[in-house]
């Protein structure tokens, strides 16, 4: 048996108490996890997509009092920082696991980057039915892509549009429960695969044919 990526107690940092005990066990846990897939992320994207990418491991440096509930390396084309860019993710909270791309409210181009996929909504016809959708990237909870589809997925963009704190998120979250199954190689291969059908909408966001 390969041993497993992800382990159960990567996900159970975000029960332990108080911030510094938290911030202890994930940076003894998950963080050297999100290091190594930041490296092999960012040669990834950045030989996909011909612009290079630079990962970027949560710190959560400015929290004084709450503990975080989750965790990520984000991946974006500016070694500073990405919150301001259309941008990839693989992350935890404790129920589970996202591989996703993102827009947040950071990004000034919002307007821009909701008409171009508003315009392009049969993108989301080429996803699996198991992605979903968010408009927050600070709530665990998501919407089935299928189940949006059905008008929520313009809702969401709409939002995007019209709103200047509006967010959108799309792409898979694997539960806890089925996350901690795979093998390195299996979830390396998730990745790939989840990346893969999510650069599409990537490419539409910034324009890039």
């Amino acid at each position: 048996m390969n041993k497993t990526f992800w382990e159960a107690k990567d996900f159970d940092v975000f029960e332990v108490d108080g911030l510094e005990n938290r911030m202890n066990a994930l940076i003894e846990n998950v963080r050297p996890k999100f290091e190594k897939l930041g490296m092999h992320y960012s040669h990834y994207f950045s030989g996909t997509l011909g612009n290079e990418f630079f990962p970027h491991v949560a710190k959560h440096a400015r929290r004084s009092v709450n503990p975080p509930n989750d965790s990520w390396v984000a991946f974006a084309p500016y070694k500073r920082g990405y919150k301001a860019l259309p941008h990839f993710q693989i992350g935890l909270w404790g129920s589970h696991l996202f591989i996703i791309v993102a827009v947040i409210y950071e990004a000034p181009d919002k307007v821009a980057i909701a008409e171009k996929l508003l315009k392009k909504k049969s993108l989301f016809n080429k996803l699996p039915d198991d992605f979903i959708v968010s408009g927050d990237h600070m709530k665990p909870d998501a919407i089935p892509l299928k189940k949006a589809k059905k008008g929520e997925l313009k809702d969401l963009l709409t939002r995007l549009h019209d709103v200047k704190k509006a967010e959108f998120l799309v792409g898979r979250h694997i539960s806890k429960e089925e996350a901690i199954k795979f093998s390195e190689d299996e979830f390396y291969q998730l990745v790939d695969e989840t990346f893969e059908y999510l650069l599409p909408i990537y490419k539409t966001m910034i324009n890039m044919k």
